[in-house]
């Protein structure tokens, strides 16, 4: 804060007025409501904003991208429960923090983006101010609610909605317009702090109506072949005692999407996940819960799922029920809510899960792991994915506290079928939007938020290249983030030619790339791996030093499948030339 003196107009000399500015009332806000820890990238107008929040004990995050801060921002509110903070400059670095924002709101994650913005007044008559642009208008469509600040008594409120906004009901992102005169705008501090408030309740419990609650118990008890899934808003609610306990005493098998791995562990006896396939094609009874009917689940359609399935539907958003099928009974509330009601009004033993069925479920189970088993032995040269993600598997496991981080196609897809998963919110992946670069924000964000925990970044080279730069980061703060990167020359593999020339194909990359020697230029430890045992050693020796490493994994160019497991969703034609020109027919390319 600032101290001036008033005019001497008394005989009491010492007389003073205390004032303050917007930016100590932004990090007051934010400190009162538990605000530790901003992600960003600093420039005009917020550089000293950054720097004030440092200064009064507020973890801040330096990036070299926007977007990586943004991803980073959405994944510790994931992993918190609480609004993570993206602090951003003014026109592009507000848009590039943008993908962020509207990502955290497709995957229901609680973040504000706070953006410095140009003076209003110039703006609105189009004058061509520094960095000019109605950031608040762009905003609006891809978020969750969008705020903007013009007075500086009315910081306090803005910070409060935004905060309250992004974590209550259904989480998402807020964006937070802050312009440049109003965080210089001076005030008196007295009334200043009185602007100030801490939010009470943010997000308040939202309990199921009884007859709802009675309409999905009577589901359950006469279902022949009941089923939950399980979604990451399962895992975000961190209600895990809660629905270990409703798994557990009746008996249902699960199904859990890729970030609800780990809120019961993968080889818990009831897990279905993989006899996934056979479990939706069958099941007469799925209860969701904390996942929604979008294409990740095909939309609860034949014939993937059992055209005769009635669904039970746990969300805290009433709008989200019948989006897809009609849903049978929904159970409107907080998850943890609607477990505890459902558990006080079914009797002891009313919901049970047919012998029968589970005895179906686990016979596939034990046959598709044991032909996955036999996958995983063959160590074929040069290496493919499944042998270096079995390698990762393999030490990850006696260190079930590592968070793993995934993107990429085949990187992500592999991942998340080989290595198994133990503790709950371990796990970051692309999520509902497929979103590629969120790989170095997720690692920063688990490092950070967990206190310190061991991070592995599994990364396809493709995706790795959207935020590599943020090695940089992991190494300037010491991070301890391992990231393994499947370089197989390639966006979805590296054998691609181009039929017309030398120059590169549209899926090649460098299949030279040494991805290792980026990080020992920042001074981590850089790893190349050709082999599974290779792969071992470096992961081993990579988080026993406990800072920042990468292993570059060499794996066969001729490896993986375009799109990965998601190459339905491309549309169906011919690459090439032109047909029927003089150079002749090329051969047609069909993606199913």
């Amino acid at each position: 804060m600032t101290t001036t003196s008033t005019p001497e107009t008394t005989a009491d000399a010492d007389l003073r007025t205390e004032l303050t500015d917007g930016y100590h009332l932004v990090v007051d806000a934010l400190r009162m409501n538990d605000i530790d820890t901003i992600y960003g990238v600093v420039g005009i107008p917020i550089t000293d904003l950054a720097r004030l929040a440092q200064a009064r004990g507020i973890r801040y995050i330096g990036f070299r991208h926007e977007s990586n801060a943004g991803h980073a921002a959405a994944a510790a509110g994931f992993l918190t429960k609480k609004p993570g903070i993206c602090l951003t400059v003014s026109a592009p670095g507000f848009l590039n923090g943008l993908v962020a924002l509207a990502n955290a709101t497709t995957n229901c994650f609680p973040m504000v983006q706070i953006s410095g913005s140009s003076e209003r007044h110039l703006v609105d008559l189009r004058q061509g101010d520094y960095e000019e642009m109605d950031q608040l208008a762009a905003a609006q469509p891809f978020c969750k609610a969008a705020y903007r600040v013009s007075r500086v008594e009315d910081i306090g409120r803005g910070i409060a909605r935004a905060l309250r906004t992004a974590v209550s009901g259904r989480p998402g992102g807020v964006y937070l317009d802050i312009p440049a005169a109003v965080l210089g705008s001076v005030m008196d501090a007295e009334a200043g702090a009185r602007t100030l408030s801490r939010l009470v309740d943010p997000a308040p419990r939202q309990f199921p109506g009884p007859e709802a609650v009675d309409r999905a118990v009577e589901l359950l008890a006469g279902a022949e072949r009941p089923l939950l899934v399980l979604g990451k808003g399962a895992a975000y609610a961190q209600a895990d005692d809660r629905v270990r306990e409703f798994v557990e005493s009746t008996g249902i098998p699960f199904v859990p999407m890729s970030m609800a791995k780990g809120l019961l562990p993968d080889d818990h006896p009831q897990s279905a996940a993989t006899a996934r396939s056979l479990a939706l094609k069958k099941a007469d009874v799925v209860m969701l819960v904390g996942a929604r009917l979008n294409w990740l689940l095909n939309h609860g359609q034949a014939p993937q799922w059992n055209p005769g399935a009635r669904f039970i539907h746990v969300d805290i958003e009433a709008r989200e029920m019948d989006s897809n099928q009609p849903v049978a009974a929904p159970l409107v509330g907080d998850i943890e809510s609607v477990l505890e009601a459902i558990a006080e009004r079914a009797k002891p033993g009313r919901i049970t899960a047919p012998a029968a069925w589970r005895a179906e479920l686990g016979a596939r189970s034990a046959q598709n792991v044991a032909k996955m088993a036999e996958r995983l032995k063959a160590d074929p040269h040069p290496m493919q994915f499944m042998g270096a993600l079995k390698a990762v598997r393999d030490v990850v496991r006696e260190h079930p506290e590592t968070y793993i981080v995934n993107e990429g196609a085949n990187a992500l897809d592999i991942a998340r079928n080989v290595i198994d998963m133990h503790v709950p919110r371990h796990r970051l992946d692309s999520g509902t939007w497929g979103v590629m670069g969120i790989g170095m924000g997720y690692a920063i964000a688990a490092a950070v938020e967990s206190g310190g925990a061991p991070v592995v970044a599994v990364e396809g080279d493709s995706a790795f290249g959207f935020s590599g730069m943020e090695l940089e980061t992991i190494c300037r703060y010491g991070l301890p983030v391992v990231t393994v990167v499947m370089n197989n020359g390639g966006v979805y593999r590296g054998d691609d030619v181009n039929p017309l020339g030398d120059a590169p194909s549209p899926t090649t990359l460098m299949s030279a790339a040494r991805h290792d020697r980026m990080i020992e230029a920042f001074g981590g430890r850089g790893y190349r791996a050709t082999t599974p045992a290779e792969v071992t050693a470096a992961l081993t020796e990579a988080l026993a030093s406990g800072g920042p490493a990468l292993i570059d994994c060499v794996i066969d160019p001729s490896a993986g499948t375009e799109s990965g497991h998601i190459a339905h969703l491309n549309p169906k034609g011919i690459t090439g030339g032109n047909i029927g020109s003089g150079g002749g027919e090329r051969t047609s390319r069909v993606n199913s």
